[in-house]
């Protein structure tokens, strides 16, 4: 009983340990051209912790509650192992493949209006806040004319992440 009880924390240490080695059984089979496609996420730190925590718990409980012994133990407690091996894959392909969107990128920008907060003098840089993705982002905003603060522009092109070029929103 105390091989599967081990067997069990230590399936759970592993499982402990995936938060902090994410992706450390990948990339060291990502050398492997054979393995390429086959086992994809199959021998990931999640998937072998949660065969080898079910394996020792499950084999646990079947060597203390029935007479099997730990041969009996083992057979029922491997396909309980392999059903929260791919089990636990199959939530990692989900969680993983489910997305929200593309991320935004800088020519989404264009086109975009938002108030000056920074003065812009006449081929100076000043700054410009905008909404991008829904949150607030203050840019770095170059203009040929001088901006007062506090005036609407319209970004006309991305100079790099985080500056713009504008051009005052005419009434």
């Amino acid at each position: 009983m105390a091989w599967f009880l081990g067997l069990g924390i230590a399936g759970v240490v592993l499982l402990a340990l995936s938060f902090v080695l994410d992706g450390v059984i990948e990339g060291l089979l990502d050398g492997v051209s054979v393995l390429d496609g086959i086992v994809d996420g199959l021998l990931s730190l999640p998937v072998i912790a949660g065969f080898v925590s079910m394996l020792g718990f499950s084999g646990a409980i079947v060597l203390e509650t029935t007479g099997l012994g730990a041969v009996g133990a083992t057979l029922i407690g491997v396909p309980a192992g392999v059903l929260t091996g791919w089990f636990a894959y199959r939530l990692s392909r989900a969680l993983m493949d489910g997305s929200s969107g593309a991320a935004p990128r800088d020519d989404d920008l264009i086109g975009a209006s938002g108030p000056v907060v920074t003065a812009i003098p006449a081929g100076g840089y000043g700054e410009v806040l905008v909404h991008r993705a829904g949150q607030p982002v203050k840019l770095s905003a170059k203009s040929p004319v001088p901006v007062a603060r506090g005036a609407e522009v319209w970004i006309e092109r991305t100079l790099s992440q985080s500056a713009v070029v504008v051009r005052p929103v005419e009434p």
